[in-house]
């Protein structure tokens, strides 16, 4: 009788879902190894995720042109590797250049913005604004020299960042090859997982997450390079220093929803409010202006349609992500959501078909 009562079953079940996860906290150190893998395979395994879908359209144009698959994923990393020497030779030099002289002023940023802050105290227009914010400059200040020992000190661990993308350079052309080849193997394998009864639901579902996915990083891919562009001939027309190195900065930091385009505008800010007060407010206005074309010209031609997804909840996964795997979790956690929710949606339909049947 007590097994037929709602409280009774739900009491247990909480009962054993609490047992589960303390014992699975006692011998968590056993999956400590498949721990590091996933570590390690994370970054590669993304970034070929990523590269995939940008490349399988055209491999897939290729294969119809009668060119076999492995000769088309090859003739395209030709591509790529022609693409890479043209930018070695035409824009690394002036990248470089940028790199170095920003690494040699970074210890006097601080300085420099201190003396800004200094003229406009002094400058009759602003000088009101200023009044007994003293400490709030100190602040400020304060907050730009840890952000600078920051960078110093993560330049010291350069031969760690190194040594990681070393192994990405050296294991994502191999994983990404066999994407691209053997990508028809996997969705049969998946169904093969799934019911018999609920094949069908299952193709048509990993269908739609294929979709999904490939339209949002495409025209995501599409948006930030108009977008960095963009702002590279802004930063340009304004004179502001480091436009290359800041325009290239600019575009993965979009890729964060919301939260990115103003992670990508304070290094801008600060570099422009350095050269003066007015160049920051014209650097402002490249930014909000570009963002504004990619908002409300690009997107809708590009995309089409918007993200079904509230940008509450957007906020709350980006958080989320970052909390669990740091950057890398901040940019999967959208398509994660978005395969998540397709697939809980699908399940969710079917069981309330199967219900409607059976009354």
């Amino acid at each position: 009788m007590l097994l037929q009562n709602k409280f009774f079953r739900t009491t247990l079940g909480i009962i054993f879902l609490l047992l589960i996860l303390y014992l699975g906290s006692k011998v968590i150190v056993l999956f400590s190894p498949i721990g590091t893998i996933i570590n390690l395979l994370l970054v590669p395994m993304m970034l070929s995720g990523f590269m995939y879908y940008l490349l399988r359209p055209l491999v897939n144009y290729l294969e119809k042109r009668k060119l076999k698959r492995p000769i088309a994923i090859l003739l395209i990393y030709a591509v790529f590797i022609a693409l890479f020497a043209i930018f070695w030779v035409a824009v690394w030099p002036t990248l470089q250049e940028q790199i170095q002289n920003f690494i040699r002023n970074a210890p006097y940023l601080v300085q420099d913005i201190q003396t800004q802050f200094d003229r406009l105290r002094e400058d009759p227009l602003f000088a009101r604004f200023f009044r007994g914010e003293s400490d709030l400059t100190v602040r400020l200040t304060e907050y730009l020299q840890n952000a600078v020992t920051w960078v110093s000190n993560s330049i010291s661990n350069l031969i760690t960042v190194i040594s990681n993308i070393v192994v990405v350079v050296a294991t994502l052309p191999i994983i990404l090859y066999y994407m691209l080849k053997d990508s028809h193997k996997l969705p049969p394998i998946l169904l093969g997982l799934v019911p018999r009864k609920y094949r069908s639901e299952g193709q048509e579902t990993l269908e739609q997450v294929d979709s999904a996915l490939s339209s949002f990083i495409v025209t995501r891919v599409i948006l930030n390079l108009i977008l960095g562009l963009t702002l590279f001939i802004g930063f340009l027309v304004i004179g502001l220093p480091y436009a290359l190195l800041l325009a290239l900065v600019s575009v993965p930091l979009n890729f964060i929803p919301y939260v990115g385009a103003i992670l990508a505008s304070i290094p801008v800010v600060i570099v422009s409010f350095i050269e003066s007060p007015m160049t920051a407010l014209w650097s402002l206005v490249v930014i909000v202006v570009s963002q504004q074309i990619q908002d409300n010209l690009l997107t809708p031609i590009i995309y089409g349609k918007s993200l079904d997804i509230h940008p509450l909840t957007t906020v709350i996964l980006v958080l989320i992500g970052g909390e669990f795997y740091g950057i890398i979790g901040v940019l999967i956690a959208l398509p994660v959501y978005m395969t998540v929710k397709i697939i809980f949606l699908r399940v969710y339909e079917i069981i309330v078909a199967e219900r409607t049947n059976e009354t």
